[in-house]
């Protein structure tokens, strides 16, 4: 399987899909693959690819930080999940928006639109959310699946609000350290070769390093509930344990059995799109986890090239982080994840 998984990747390299990728497979219990393909760039610095290259996981900060967060609040009796966004966030409850509940937020079915570019009028965080408060819905709420930023940057502001921290002090003290997640961060600072950086950006002269891929989050500080996390393969590996593990790691227990399983439950039975709370499931339609994965594969995808999904009955993970915005805005990951997690599907016994 590795030379099968290798040769693909390094075509994709060739292809300038990326400039290089880190894999690592997980089945049955052991960790079974870790490879590291490619470059950091193409840069005249460049160096290769490693399992220590930091990368901005784009929204994979959604379910690596703000729903464990979310889940955590939950199992503690904070909030639960029909909860009213008003209640802690009054000023939302304008234009038909009284009765949205976190549920609906955190499944991608509150009838708020996908996207805003509030890096265009460069608005900072609090300007952010006052701008979100002023939405009117686009859809009736539970009748669709719209996946939406707006929805997570609100969810990072109620837990800021219930918990009393800043969202990446609560994931690093609740979360992180208890996981050994030591290079998981946000607002990273370490040496520029360490970065898988992201887009050329003429304003800066040169590739993100270390600066959020995300434009709305980089005039938000750096930091939201959508964006803005920054994680190594091996780190990303130690959370995916953690949930394989029913919610425990090294003795510790981070999230509630119960509460991570009610995550994996498909709240959008009225949607072609089968979500859970917060994971993107894989359900019986097309998905970035392939052809092959089993309809029980929860995971999730991040704009920059990363991603990892879980398959409970095959007992498969598969994390694959690559920086492939590096080259720009296209398109490229939407055909290679499903081959890729298909190749892997097919070589298991090999």
């Amino acid at each position: 399987m590795k030379s099968q998984i290798v040769s693909f990747l390094q075509e994709e390299i060739d292809k300038q899909v990326t400039p290089g990728a880190v894999i690592r497979i997980k089945y049955k219990g052991k960790w079974i693959l870790e490879e590291a393909i490619g470059t950091n760039s193409i840069e005249p610095d460049k160096v290769p690819m490693s399992t220590e290259h930091l990368f901005d996981v784009a929204s994979l900060t959604k379910v690596m930080g703000t729903l464990p967060a979310m889940l955590q609040l939950f199992q503690s009796g904070d909030i639960h999940l029909q909860d009213k966004v008003v209640t802690f966030l009054p000023e939302f409850g304008i234009h038909q928006k009284e009765t949205i509940t976190l549920q609906q937020l955190l499944t991608h079915s509150s009838g708020l639109i996908a996207h805003r570019p509030y890096f265009e009028r460069k608005l900072s965080y609090d300007e952010v959310l006052a701008d979100i408060y002023k939405e009117e819905l686009v859809y009736i709420p539970d009748t669709k699946v719209v996946y939406s930023d707006l929805g997570f940057i609100l969810l990072g502001a109620i837990i800021e609000k219930v918990s009393g921290q800043n969202i990446q002090d609560y994931v690093i003290d609740h979360i992180f350290k208890h996981l050994d997640m030591d290079d998981s961060t946000y607002l990273p600072s370490v040496e520029r070769q360490l970065y898988a950086p992201t887009e050329y950006l003429p304003h800066l002269q040169d590739h993100k390093y270390g600066i959020v891929h995300d434009d709305n989050t980089e005039f938000m500080g750096g930091v939201s509930g959508h964006a803005g996390l920054f994680s190594t393969i091996r780190d990303i590996a130690k959370f995916c344990d953690m949930l394989e593990s029913n919610g425990e790691y090294n003795g510790k227990q981070i999230l509630h059995p119960l509460w991570l399983q009610k995550s994996k439950e498909n709240f959008t039975s009225f949607a072609t799109e089968a979500r859970g709370i917060g994971w993107q499931l894989k359900g019986n339609g097309s998905s970035p986890a392939g052809d092959l994965m089993s309809s029980q594969t929860y995971g999730h995808t991040g704009y920059t090239g990363t991603s990892f999904y879980i398959d409970p009955s095959t007992e498969l993970t598969v994390i694959l982080l690559t920086n492939r915005v590096y080259f720009g805005r296209h398109d490229g990951m939407s055909r290679l994840r499903p081959r890729l997690h298909n190749i892997i599907m097919t070589n298991l016994s090999n």
